[in-house]
């Protein structure tokens, strides 16, 4: 029998998959802010089925103004009969695991945002058994609207119905199951705040910062074999920042993780061969935790990236941001966001989108 929804649930849990991202999860905080609005005193609860465990997104998502709590479950899979999937040992550790955290929690609404695979339609439809929510989803495929109590349209059907171009930008997907309890997305953005992580680090880098100059943050990014495809030319880059520089001097925060030092010390070398003076530029690679990342990203004026978490967590803040592409990938625009399409794009070009977006920050701070 199909459960009413709630008129005011006061506890919602919300299932999640796919890609362990920084970004990919952070673009959810959207549908979390539209929730939080219609529903202020409610509680929201995350459980993320990963593949992935222990990946750098945990820890900050954990940590979300907007999440009562988060919880990453394990959830490798294999080939079994010949079909990929999660086997039934996995089943076997995780249905308890599912079992205590809706016990637990009590909730009043299910939502699971996940249209496509089966494994977070059957954890849904377990941990329903367990409390007196209903369960939301997306009909993606014909019949997979039956395992819940209610569901959305599939994301075509969403996105014409929306008006939206085909592929879809990634945060809009997660509204499709809203759809089903009559909320939009209404350009909402998506949101992070500063961590206690981040103001820490925050207050250790302001003494190194000259108060009357800009701060650009610069993330070339994409240290690790699989986003190599990602990254854009430093020798592009270090044309555009030294021009930029002439015109306008700043402060150029380079960020990074780790293993992106060598990325970082490669442009600074290259910086330095073409224009001489690097006093200006400070090397962070390494020195902060994603959540410490939000106090670095919390004094930039502008934030340059290339398709990666770092840019999306910019976005997140609300902070001025450039985007490299070296394709086009609409999925994970956001339209707040200049797009610099390297394969298009020329030195004078990114120039003069950096400078214009320059010229706004001085404006709006009346520096």
């Amino acid at each position: 029998m199909r459960r009413p929804l709630p008129a005011e649930p006061r506890c919602i849990l919300l299932i999640k998959s796919h890609s362990a991202g920084i970004g990919d999860i952070l673009r959810s905080s959207a549908v979390w802010a539209v929730l939080k609005k219609r529903w202020p005193n409610a509680e929201l609860h995350l459980v993320f089925l990963t593949r992935w465990p222990g990946y750098p997104s945990e820890a900050l998502i954990q940590e979300h103004h907007l999440l009562s709590s988060a919880h990453f479950l394990p959830m490798q899979e294999g080939h079994f009969a010949g079909i990929r999937g999660v086997g039934p040992h996995i089943w076997r550790r995780l249905l308890p695991e599912l079992r205590r955290i809706v016990q637990d929690l009590q909730p009043d609404l299910i939502i699971d945002h996940e249209p496509f695979g089966i494994e977070t339609s059957i954890a849904a439809r377990w941990m329903r058994h367990f409390c007196a929510a209903p369960t939301v989803g997306v009909n993606q495929v014909l019949g997979r609207g039956r395992f819940y109590d209610h569901a959305g349209p599939n994301l075509q059907r969403y996105a014409h119905q929306h008006d939206l171009p085909w592929p879809m930008d990634y945060t809009e997907r997660d509204f499709a199951a809203l759809a089903a309890l009559g909320l939009e997305r209404d350009g909402q953005r998506i949101v992070l705040q500063e961590t206690a992580a981040g103001r820490a680090f925050r207050e250790l880098l302001l003494p190194r910062l000259p108060a009357d100059r800009l701060v650009i943050g610069l993330n070339i990014g994409c240290g690790t074999p699989d986003a190599e495809k990602k990254r854009p030319s430093v020798e592009f880059l270090v044309e555009v920042m030294g021009q930029v520089a002439a015109a306008s001097p700043h402060i150029l925060l380079l960020t990074g993780a780790p293993n992106e030092r060598s990325i970082n010390q490669g442009f600074l070398g290259q910086y330095a061969a073409r224009w001489g003076d690097v006093e200006h530029i400070l090397d962070i690679a390494g020195q902060t935790t994603p959540s410490g990342l939000t106090g670095a990203l919390a004094v930039c004026d502008i934030f340059v990236s290339s398709d990666s978490g770092p840019y999306h967590m910019a976005v997140a803040m609300g902070v001025s941001t450039l985007a490299l592409f070296n394709f086009p990938s609409p999925e994970h625009y956001h339209s707040e966001v200049a797009i610099i399409m390297m394969e298009h794009s020329d030195v004078a070009v990114a120039v003069a989108i950096v400078l214009e977006n320059m010229g706004r920050v001085k404006r709006s701070s009346g520096l």
